[in-house]
């Protein structure tokens, strides 16, 4: 009954202004019909939808294609993997409950719980969720590293799997139905925390062989919340999967809510008003102009939203930045004046970070005066690895000695990026301009601009890089010159033998405190030759109503919803 409620009252949400008030309208009657209500005498039904917006979109709920922090954020809530990352990125028992390490640092052996079950299904026998055995996640994670799969999760794992016939060839193993093994070529330490990605969630065969690649819109999980519906662009719905196995400390089973209702408004400022309003439970991130509507220059709740609304907000593990195409054997950049280190290193001097922080994101954020490690990861060092001030002398000084005195001469650049970061990009193509280096900004939207970067089609991007697994390695191997893209995540396409060697090297060093001096020396690399403009370190923001408990918050911002609850104590103004 419930789905169908949120079915009738939630229609395909157009991009019309007009029509976005009109559903505005139909989140209140939802919130009436919930017990969401804003009135004063508060009279709380028993269901729970909990509601919040990805303006961006979803597009697919596949763990296997789950590279988008908005694909992730579904997902999580579908699917579950051997183990799983707290909010202080520890790693837990997931669907293992235990494992064990082999001496030489090589081998895990994982132990499974015996009570976790996928959703129901017609593959099953009589439509019934069966049990997850091992060879459940053997299926699964052949699957990632299956060419045919081409999963963007492949390329995390499969360098370090062992292929030797200990490991099978393959690199793991269901010795039975409880034990699944993995074998690594050599010690890797982030290993259990790569584990936690979404990549690796269990999917079962029976499912996937039905649907094949449409799979991504009939997903079919372990997760705490069942698939309902998703209307692309419109609504996706999921539902509270009752036989879930995961309880709380007193015993009672998860998740606490009744459904989670995941909407698509593209407008930030539209959504802002319609989390006001009580439309949603929820409002992520910092992107829109209403910012300086709820929060101050210096971060903080305006005091008329400080008994209505709750700000959660920690270090984001994500670099914001912009990013040079280097790559001179490209034909269409060899002759672009970003080949030139001098020109790209008056670039990062030419434009005042922490003004940027401060005005065009509230000091949501810390200005990036270090390399491309956020601060947050242990080899973040701003002491050891100095990164560019603001110093406009510097980059004119520069400029001359590139041969273009004042910027007489150079080429306008051409910077791509989104409607989305379109303040930012203005305010440093201003400060830039000033000192003669001319940029065109290429404004796209969001999948066009993700395609120009990933085809490397651009020759200044904007982008940003988000832990997969929080460890320093996940930020510096995005410039090993083996991940060049379209293949891999080097948009620059940098290359340095140099660099490659030492991150090999500190990859495989044991020792933390060897290994974490060895990324700051790869992390001064990356200054000294620029082939990036780091401009901040993120901060998650979340913007909750006060009657929503247990959100908790988390450095990756992955959202996890098992936990989340409605106080119907407290009363919604």
């Amino acid at each position: 009954m419930l789905h169908l409620l949120i079915s009738y009252i939630y229609t395909d949400i157009s991009e019309n202004i007009n029509e976005m008030k009109r559903i505005g309208v139909l989140f209140i009657l939802t919130w009436v019909l919930f017990g969401c209500s804003a009135e004063k005498k508060h009279k709380h039904s028993d269901k729970f939808i909990f509601t919040y917006n990805e303006p961006a979109g979803i597009t697919s709920l596949d763990p296997a294609f789950c590279s988008s922090l908005e694909n992730i954020r579904a997902v999580n809530q579908l699917f579950n993997g051997l183990v799983q990352m707290n909010d202080e990125l520890k790693v837990q028992p997931c669907i293992a409950k235990s494992w064990e390490l082999s001496a030489d640092g090589r081998v895990y052996t994982f132990h499974l719980r015996d009570d976790v079950y996928f959703h129901d299904h017609e593959m099953f026998p009589n439509g019934k969720g069966r049990k997850v055995v091992a060879q459940d996640f053997f299926y699964s994670f052949f699957r990632i590293i299956d060419p045919k799969t081409a999963s963007t999760g492949a390329q995390w794992i499969v360098k370090l799997l062992d292929d030797s016939d200990e490991a099978d060839g393959i690199g793991f193993k269901a010795e039975n139905d409880s034990t699944f093994k993995v074998y690594l070529k050599a010690p890797f330490l982030p290993f259990l925390g790569m584990l936690t990605m979404q990549y690796f969630s269990v999917v079962p065969n029976e499912v996937i062989e039905h649907y094949g690649s449409d799979f991504r819109r009939n997903p079919i999980g372990t997760g705490p919340f069942i698939f309902k519906e998703w209307v692309e662009g419109g609504k996706l719905i999921m539902l509270k999967n009752s036989n879930y196995f995961e309880v709380d400390s007193t015993g009672y089973r998860l998740p606490y809510a009744d459904a989670v209702n995941v909407l698509f408004i593209k407008d930030e400022e539209i959504a802002f008003h319609e989390f006001l309003k009580g439309g949603l439970d929820m409002l992520n991130g910092l992107n829109g102009e209403y910012r300086n509507q709820i929060l101050d220059k210096q971060g903080n709740l305006l005091p008329e939203y400080e008994d209505k609304i709750s700000l959660l907000s920690i270090p984001f593990l994500n670099t914001e930045y912009l990013g040079f195409m280097v790559d001179p054997e490209m034909e269409e950049f060899k002759n672009s004046p970003i080949q030139n280190k001098k020109i790209r290193q008056a670039i990062n001097y030419g434009f005042d970070r922490v003004s940027m922080v401060k005005y065009m994101r509230n000091s949501m954020g810390t200005p990036a005066l270090s390399g491309f490690v956020p601060k947050g990861m242990p080899s973040y060092d701003e002491e050891k690895v100095k990164g560019y001030n603001y110093d406009p002398e510097k980059a004119k000084q520069l400029l001359a000695e590139a041969g273009f005195p004042n910027g007489k001469g150079l080429p306008v650049i051409k910077l791509s990026t989104t409607g989305q970061y379109l303040d930012l990009c203005e305010f440093i193509q201003s400060q830039l301009n000033d000192v003669g280096i001319r940029i065109q900004l290429d404004v796209n939207p969001p999948g066009v601009h993700k395609e120009l970067v990933a085809k490397s089609q651009a020759e200044f991007f904007r982008k940003s890089w988000i832990a997969d697994y929080p460890s320093a390695e996940n930020y510096l191997s995005l410039f090993n010159s083996k991940n060049f893209s379209p293949k891999g995540s080097n948009y620059t396409h940098f290359k340095s033998y140099k660099y490659d060697v030492m991150l090999e090297t500190a990859i495989k060093e044991q020792h933390d405190s060897t290994r974490y001096e060895m990324y700051k020396e790869l992390d001064k690399i990356l200054i000294e030759e620029a082939p990036i403009v780091p401009l901040y370190y993120d901060q998650v923001v979340r913007f909750t109503k006060k009657n929503v408990t247990n959100l908790g918050v988390n450095p990756t911002n992955l959202l996890t919803l098992k936990h989340v609850r409605r106080d119907s104590t407290v009363e919604v103004q």
